[in-house]
């Protein structure tokens, strides 16, 4: 049931960002009002839970830094893309993370699983973006809102493996360290400002989405990961990333009126199966495993 309930809320992020879209924000609005609104929410439970934020200034660039490849890029990434492409396309491409974190490992050397298997899935991977994408053809995915998603991606990937190297381990507890982060996150998007366009006059609708989208998609999710990871293991977390692209292609089509080709749904299922392989758990001397499936804690607030 947590994880149904979890998969619904961070799947559907990307139908909030669209009809705040629709309603008249602009990219940069949505980005700080999601920011600030999902800073408020793990403040409020770092308090409750009596989680004191880090006070090294050390710890605190860090977190600048993970707050602009966690938060800042990909929340205007996501919301400028979805400007030209579908919610349920956002939610596909967004599920394409975990294969940029094993290919930014493996370039770095830190990625220590290389079974045969999890390459493999590596590749098919990819293959499953090629064929989402489809630049062969004229209805394909070529665009620069869809590559702007697919950097939002790569930026989560980007910050995964800064945020293992620098801030696992420091001082802190979890939701103390997200909060800190996502302070972080409003400030530098509340700096940007100025350079962006005016408020305009969005819908209530629009107003409504945004907050759903900084509480219960980015605030409230991030909480629900962290105990769901605590009571019942890293896996079943990783369970729920795979619900995410359905959830929010299943509410792009029933909300919205969204229609996928069979050839980006082929695509998704492709994705996901490369996804499933590159979490392979592998036996490693000392009867040790290793693997994207393995106890690896997630750092810092993220959503869709």
């Amino acid at each position: 049931m947590r994880m149904a309930l979890l998969a619904l809320l961070w799947g559907s992020s990307f139908l909030w960002i669209k009809i705040a879209l629709n309603g008249g924000l602009s990219p940069l609005h949505i980005t700080v009002i999601r920011c600030a609104l999902g800073a408020a929410v793990l403040l409020a439970l770092a308090r409750s839970a009596r989680q004191r934020l880090p006070r090294s200034r050390r710890t605190w660039a860090h977190l600048v830094v993970a707050a602009v490849f966690c938060n800042v890029l990909p929340f205007f990434l996501f919301s400028v893309g979805e400007q030209t492409v579908d919610s349920g396309v956002a939610g596909v491409l967004n599920a394409t993370t975990p294969l940029w974190s094993m290919g930014i490992g493996l370039a770095l050397g830190t990625e220590r699983g290389r079974h045969p298997l999890r390459l493999t899935g590596l590749l098919l991977g990819f293959a499953g973006v090629l064929l989402v994408f489809a630049p062969w053809q004229e209805s394909g995915l070529t665009s620069w809102g869809a590559l702007l998603l697919l950097a939002a991606a790569v930026s989560y990937a980007v910050a995964f493996a800064y945020m293992a190297r620098h801030l696992l381990g420091r001082d802190g507890a979890p939701l103390a360290l997200s909060a800190a982060q996502l302070v972080a996150a409003t400030g530098l998007t509340t700096l940007a400002l100025p350079a962006g366009p005016g408020v305009g006059d969005p819908t209530l609708g629009a107003l409504l989405a945004v907050v759903a989208l900084g509480i219960f998609g980015t605030g409230l999710t991030f909480h629900l990961n962290s105990r769901l990871i605590a009571d019942e293991g890293p896996t079943a977390a990783a369970t729920v990333g795979y619900l995410l692209p359905v959830v929010s292609v299943a509410l792009g089509a029933l909300v919205l009126g969204e229609q996928l080709s069979a050839r980006v749904v082929a695509g998704m299922a492709v994705v996901l199966i490369g996804v499933g392989l590159t979490r392979t758990r592998t036996r490693q001397p000392g009867g040790t495993a290793e693997g994207a499936a393995g106890p690896r804690r997630r750092i810092g607030a993220t959503a869709g």
